[in-house]
């Protein structure tokens, strides 16, 4: 029954996910070991069984399977527009609720990488209490942009951004060198020879939640908060006009 479920799918690329390895999956997909892990879907010592196969053996619903996996293909790119409401929005769901998912799996799967591997010399020894660091000051960032920033620059409240832009423009810094000392202790997201499943997937992971973090970065210092500093720049000057020096 599953079979012919995943036949009946209007697109090719469910057809060969179905056929495709598990444990191949949660190496090339960041986010599906969460859900193989939920699904109790043996990705690391059982990933060399077809996710059909896996799926019939669990009584799992394929299609479903399918279609959960699929939400986890996010787009990077903007879209067209420069409104300030709508890529704020953008930020919102692509980046915000992304890395609210991705960090808790990332610290669980480098917590079980640095005991089960611990004899390894290519252990990301610390990589979890680092990610738990990156966690905690990412949260508070976030939810300052959420609660304070990002109403104000909907509002249309220009004059009163540039204090809080300030603000987020140095954390966004200091995220530039915790990804820095994430990939030194990562090798770059690259995995030794003979990892297992679970390291590759931890490393992929890594990779891709680096290359959001960086285009959230991007998206904010580049094309968000420069509509609104410019805003501040072209204001008059307040200054009583002499030579007296007190503007």
């Amino acid at each position: 029954m599953n079979h012919t479920t995943t036949e009946a799918r209007p697109t090719h690329a469910a057809a060969d996910r179905a056929q495709q390895a598990i444990g191949q999956i949660a190496v090339d997909l960041p986010g599906s070991t969460a859900v193989f892990r939920r699904l109790k879907l043996d990705f690391c010592c059982g990933g060399q069984i077809p996710l059909q196969q896996a799926c019939a053996s669990k009584g799992l619903p394929l299609d479903a399977v399918l279609d959960e996996l699929s939400q986890l293909e996010r787009p990077n790119t903007l879209p067209i527009t420069e409104s300030p409401e709508a890529m704020v929005d953008h930020l919102l769901l692509r980046y915000h609720a992304v890395h609210r998912e991705q960090l808790p799996e990332l610290i669980r799967m480098a917590r079980r990488v640095e005991a089960v591997h611990c004899n390894n010399p290519d252990v990301p020894t610390g990589l979890a209490e680092h990610l738990e660091t990156m966690e905690a000051e990412l949260l508070d960032h976030m939810e300052k942009e959420e609660q304070i920033l990002f109403p104000l620059l909907k509002s249309g409240g220009r004059s009163l951004a540039a204090g809080p832009i300030n603000v987020m423009r140095g954390e966004h810094t200091s995220h530039g060198v915790q990804l820095d000392r994430l990939m030194e202790l990562t090798n770059d997201a690259t995995p030794p020879m003979g990892a297992c499943n679970t390291w590759r997937a931890l490393y992929t992971g890594i990779a891709q939640f680096s290359d959001d973090l960086i285009n959230h970065i991007h998206t904010e210092n580049n094309l968000l908060f420069p509509q609104f500093e410019e805003a501040e720049q072209q204001q008059p000057a307040t200054g009583c006009g002499s030579a007296c020096g007190c503007a």
